[in-house]
């Protein structure tokens, strides 16, 4: 399936990076969240990419035009530095359309933009570029596929500090608790659509206001709930944290990489911070 990605926004909230790149090309490591993110597709597969540009769409372009696969994969130097042998590669085998879909277009404008690139796909994936997971991409496409609905997103456990509370007409606080034990699901992206959802879309709409309220309606959105890993770097503490968390060899996201690397290097992989589960 084609994998649409949103990679336009300004990222105000990670303004330490955001004013000289593009939010989605902040690094983990060695490469950017967007690769990171294009990674984990193409793990399951998926390695026809769109991506929906706009805030320093240039420099996402300027960055695969000149990838240097050296930087994240192993290789042989010879010929005094004159010949590479690469030992394994990442973006051989990718599709990547580069559509300037609008500097201050919403999420729903940007799937509008790229419907034509779209035509005769029956199911499409599409998120943002700033989340990252360890979900079974797979597992979850099947339970889209049985519940025979539209749209999907992937839902999570709020991973905020505050507490909720239930409060009265007149002020009095009945209950209050952690918000990470409320039944509360926060939507994580990680959309699947069928090509129907244009059908739900109207001309300068966001994503999830106005189409998926109708979808609602109709009952034909899903939300898959899912307890494993999940995280967004929205802010410039959430990029701190997983670039620890990458650093240390624990990046649970990693899906591509062997359980046992980390062991084959002689040493032992640590707990991963992130994960409370």
């Amino acid at each position: 399936m084609k994998v649409v990605l949103f990679c336009g926004g300004m990222g105000t909230r990670l303004r330490d990076y955001s004013d000289v790149v593009p939010k989605p090309m902040v690094t983990i490591g060695y490469r950017p969240i967007l690769w990171h993110v294009m990674k984990y597709y193409a793990h399951f597969g998926h390695k026809d990419f769109i991506l929906c540009l706009g805030h320093r769409g240039d420099a996402i372009k300027q960055y695969f035009r000149t990838y240097d696969e050296c930087l994240s994969n192993d290789f042989v130097l010879s010929g005094g530095g004159r010949e590479i042998q690469l030992l394994n590669s990442d973006i051989h085998d990718w599709t990547i359309t580069f559509v300037d879909t609008g500097m201050s277009s919403t999420i729903g404008e940007r799937l509008k933009a790229v419907e034509g690139l779209l035509e005769g796909e029956q199911m499409f994936l599409a998120n943002y570029s700033d989340g990252l997971t360890n979900l079974h991409l797979p597992s979850y496409i099947d339970a889209f596929r049985a519940q025979d609905k539209t749209a999907a997103f992937l839902a999570v456990r709020s991973q905020q500090s505050f507490h909720v509370a239930s409060i009265e007409d007149d002020g009095l606080v009945t209950h209050i608790e952690p918000v990470t034990d409320a039944d509360i699901w926060v939507n994580a992206g990680f959309f699947i659509f069928r090509h129907e959802i244009y059908d739900f879309l109207g001309k300068g709409e966001d994503l999830v206001f106005e189409p998926f309220q109708r979808l609602i309606s109709k009952r034909e959105l899903y939300g898959h709930k899912y307890l494993g890993f999940w995280a967004a770097m929205d802010t410039f503490k959430d990029r701190e944290i997983l670039e620890e968390t990458w650093r240390l060899g624990s990046a649970p996201w990693e899906l591509w990489k062997p359980a046992d690397r980390s062991a084959s290097f002689g040493r032992a992989r640590p707990p991963n911070p992130m994960n409370g589960q």
